[in-house]
Parts: structure tokens; sequence; C-alpha cells
């Protein structure tokens, strides 16, 4: 029987890393092994991840040479970064630069980087259609990732490029939910005008990867966008509200009285939301459901996942 080709995880506990954790372990094929990688192997999300059966690993991002140990005698790696922990591009990229690294010095086969856009591509410094934050970026959280790409491409890694969308659990985790407007009914404020908005389950995301990963050399060197669906503002809350059983609407407002609402950044993602809608054509081309659901079939639309998660969005 062959050896097990094994898949090193960063984030195994969160969203994106444990999708994928739990895809390879539930999955009927046996050629791959999951191997979380954790800064503390003992803390109740790891163990979930044990007792589905993989290997539980302890290392962390800012020790490089704890991730070389946990890469060594892996197949591939599965590397992300979660910029709201700290909201530091810089610090994004110092713990990409070091998964590229602790990836070369393993002789990885695939890599899989899971990255945004350098909006500063689209939207130049000094282009004062959105403003420049921190003296440096457009939209930070994008920027680090999109810059931090080169450190895999120089080191000539075989690395995808994965481009991840906008996850449909910010309504339940991240503040985005309904909230109640000044005539009583529920409203969701986003600065998205009448475009689309790529979106997807963020429990999806990982059981893409793994499909990028099962079909191997046919992915190296391509950058893959994913999505669920692509919904404006006005859909979505239609979708909201067939789900919770009351009416939402839609509040479309301008980038810059989204960038005043402030809470903790709120002018990255007024930025973010406005670099969507400007630039709705590439943004949406470049996130396929088709491509999405190709690599993982049971890919969810908004309704399905709204039909599993709707009892859990906050009604404010």
């Amino acid at each position: 029987m062959a050896e097990k080709k094994i898949i090193a995880v960063l984030g195994a506990t969160g969203a994106q890393g444990g999708g994928l954790v739990r895809a390879i372990t539930s999955s009927r094929d046996a050629g791959f092994a999951a191997r979380a990688i954790t800064r503390d192997p003992a803390s109740d999300k790891a163990q979930a991840l044990a007792q589905l059966g993989a290997e539980v690993v302890a290392a962390d991002v800012d020790d490089p040479e704890s991730l070389k140990r946990a890469f060594a005698g892996a197949y591939g790696a599965f590397c992300v970064t979660f910029f709201w922990a700290h909201f530091s591009p810089e610090r994004e990229m110092t713990e990409a630069r070091s998964m590229a690294e602790a990836a070369q010095h393993a002789g990885l086969e695939h890599v899989i980087w899971s990255t945004l856009e350098d909006t500063r591509r689209w939207v130049p410094l000094d282009d004062d259609r959105m403003p420049t934050l921190h003296g440096k970026y457009k939209v930070p959280h994008f920027d680090g990732k999109g810059e931090a790409d080169k450190f895999f491409t120089e080191l000539g890694l075989p690395v995808t490029f994965l481009l991840t969308s906008f996850y449909w659990d910010n309504f339940i985790h991240f503040g985005m939910g309904p909230k109640r407007g000044p005539e009583g009914a529920p409203v969701i404020t986003l600065p998205m005008g009448n475009a689309k908005l790529p979106g997807i389950a963020a429990e999806d995301i990982g059981p893409c990867a793994y499909g990028i990963f099962k079909r191997g050399r046919e992915y190296i060197g391509r950058t893959v966008g994913i999505c669920g669906e692509q919904l404006t503002g006005a859909e979505m809350a239609a979708a909201l509200s067939r789900a919770l059983g009351t009416e939402v609407r839609y509040n479309a407002v301008e980038p810059e009285v989204y960038r005043g609402l402030g809470f903790p950044g709120a002018d990255d993602l007024a930025n973010m939301f406005q670099f969507k809608r400007d630039f709705e054509a590439y943004f949406c081309g470049a996130r396929d459901p088709a491509v999405a659901r190709a690599l993982h079939p049971q890919l969810q639309t908004f309704a399905q996942w709204l039909e599993k998660n709707a009892a859990a969005i906050p009604l404010e």
C-alpha cells in the first residue's frame, strides 16, 4: 500500500485550515493525510482534529525553525495568515516569507498560498479615488497578502495561489449581520452599490483547496479564484429575508460613509468593498463558482448556507 501524502495545514484551528483538515480526514480518497499545525496542540479545537485522525503538530509562524520542523517529510502545505489578529500587513508578509522558506527547506511538492489581490496594481497610492492607509496601502488586508506572493515565486516553489471571497459567515461572527434601522426593519449595510459580491461559506474553502491538492501538478503555477455565488446586496437581503422570516433591507452607502462607522478596520473594509465595486468585472471574473464546484461538488449556494446557519445570525 502506497504511503500517504502528508499535507501540512497552517491555520488548522481556523476557518480555512480547519476546513481542509476535515476534508482530508473525511475523504474516501486514502491517498492523503492531514498534519494540523497549531501553536497549542492541547487546545480543544486541536484535540477535536486529532480525534478526526489528523496528526497534530506544534509550531508557530513567528518561529521559522518550528515551521521547518513541522513541514519536514510532508508532500504539501496549505499556507494562510490571519490579518485580523493583529491588523498588520507587515506581520503577514513576515509570516508568509517564513512559510515560503520553510516550504523550500522541506522540498515540498505542492504549496497552496491563500492570498488576495494587491489592490495597488489597480489603484496606485497616488490615486485619490480611495484614501491611502498607513502611508503605503489601499486595502491593507489584501495588499500584504498580494505583495507576499513574491516570496513563493522568487523561491521557485511549486505553488498554487488561492483567491478566496467574502465569507457569508461574516453575517454571524464579524458584526456584518442585519441591524435594526430607524424604522425597525433589519438592514445590511454595504458600500457596494448594485455590484455583485462574490461570497462563499467559509467551510467550503478547505474542500476546494483539497480538490487542488488532489489534482496536483495540474494546478501548480496557477491562480485559482473560488466563490459559492455572486450576489448583489439586494439579492443577499432578499435571501436573508426568506431565511429569517422577516424583511431584511439593503442599505447601499458610499464608501466614505462606511469608513466613518468607526469600528476597528472600517477604513480597510470600506476600501475593500469599494475595490470590489469599482472593479466588479475583474473581481467577479477572477472567482468562478463553476471552478469551485468542480473542485468541491458539495459547494453551497447562499440559500443552502442560510438553510443551515440562519438561526445563528444575530438580529440586533
